[in-house]
């Protein structure tokens, strides 16, 4: 009887009436955490399958708001060739050249018609947050209201010269009897942009010809005569698109507009060390250093599902770090530095809290 009673007090503990013997209770532990391990997997494995019917058969774009055969359009065309390998659904991936009015035309599109449904990718340039900033005329965005998805390299801005403008150096430059013409987009832009500021700050004699559409017309305009150089080209750009010249001995890269030397350009002076002022130091490294990591940013419209928009920041991620990506832009001399979309997103916001003053007087130069 006594024995009959032990086995059932058993019994009633494994029914729940108490708990069960340790080993046992380390036994259903384990079963527990293999169910729940098998539900995490399985719900990431639905997930991944749920982004792939979106893209699978569907063809992207990339809408870069400059001209075809500038670097923009290199690095769009590159990334586009590699990047839908790493979204589910493997979707076809074209480019879209929309230039005008100094990347404006193609960023308005961007963020007032085009469909935030993470099938459109914006590639524009980051001088335009600050151009927002000084309340630039024509601005129809808010830029802390896109989607960054990231940028594939930090701009390493510079000024050159053609062989033809009798200037070889930066106290040649200096020392010019009369302005050097440089080429230049429309204010928005850094061929604009860049040269007003260095002009500013440094006293460098130059007259802007504004009104080409991109680096590419200009290099044009350089090769014709009609102008003598530019700023604001990048050397990601410069040794790739303007390979060629540079070799020759035609054009010479005569400043660097950046914090530090590239290591490719150790003798090459920088142009904050030529400002005559504080303010001119300011003026440098707010309306161009501070750019330089967003400048070749890539965007979503606002209102992109956010998880769309998080797998499209994984894929050029992981874009950068493929194997065939990577063989292209080291045979296209192509620089990767990336700035991912949180790193943009943040230095986006932190434009909005410039000093007034620095404002003002980049308000004055841009116009």
């Amino acid at each position: 009887m006594l024995g009959q009673r032990r086995s059932a007090s058993k019994l009633r503990k494994w029914n729940g009436e108490a708990s069960p013997p340790k080993g046992k209770t380390m036994i259903r532990k384990l079963a527990w955490m293999c169910l729940a391990t098998s539900v995490s997997v399985s719900f990431g494995v639905r997930m991944t399958r749920a982004a792939a019917p979106f893209y699978e058969g569907k063809t992207m774009r990339i809408i870069v708001a400059t001209s075809a055969g500038g670097g923009f359009d290199t690095y769009s065309r590159t990334l586009a060739r590699h990047m839908g390998k790493h979204i589910p659904g493997h979707p076809t991936i074209i480019v879209e050249n929309m230039p005008g009015a100094a990347f404006m035309i193609g960023t308005n599109y961007l963020y007032n018609q085009a469909k935030p449904d993470g099938l459109t990718i914006g590639n524009w340039i980051g001088t335009l947050v600050p151009a927002q900033v000084m309340g630039r005329q024509g601005i129809q965005f808010d830029v802390r209201k896109f989607a960054y998805i990231g940028a594939p390299v930090k701009n390493h801005d510079l000024c050159l010269l053609s062989k033809a403008s009798g200037v070889a150096t930066a106290e040649q430059w200096m020392a010019a009897k009369s302005p050097v013409k440089m080429g230049a987009t429309p204010p928005g832009a850094t061929p604009y942009d860049m040269a007003a500021i260095v002009k500013e700050a440094t006293g460098l004699p130059m007259q802007l010809v504004a009104g080409y559409k991109g680096t590419a017309d200009i290099r044009v305009a350089v090769e014709g005569g009609e102008v003598h150089g530019l700023c604001g080209l990048s050397w990601a750009s410069a040794k790739v698109t303007w390979k060629k010249p540079l070799e020759s001995g035609l054009v010479k890269i005569i400043l660097q507009n950046t914090p530090k030397a590239h290591p490719d350009l150790p003798d090459v002076p920088l142009s904050i060390n030529l400002a005559k002022t504080d303010m001119g130091r300011k003026l440098i490294k707010a309306g161009i250093q501070d750019t330089s990591a967003i400048t070749y940013l890539y965007a979503l419209p606002p209102g992109t599902p956010k998880d769309r928009v998080q797998t499209l920041r994984r894929a050029m991620q992981e874009t950068i770090k493929d194997p065939g990506f990577l063989a292209e832009t080291t045979k296209a001399n192509l620089d990767l530095d990336p700035v991912t979309g949180e790193e943009i997103e943040k230095i986006v916001a932190e434009f909005f809290n410039l000093d007034q003053a620095v404002i003002s007087k980049l308000k004055e130069i841009l116009k």
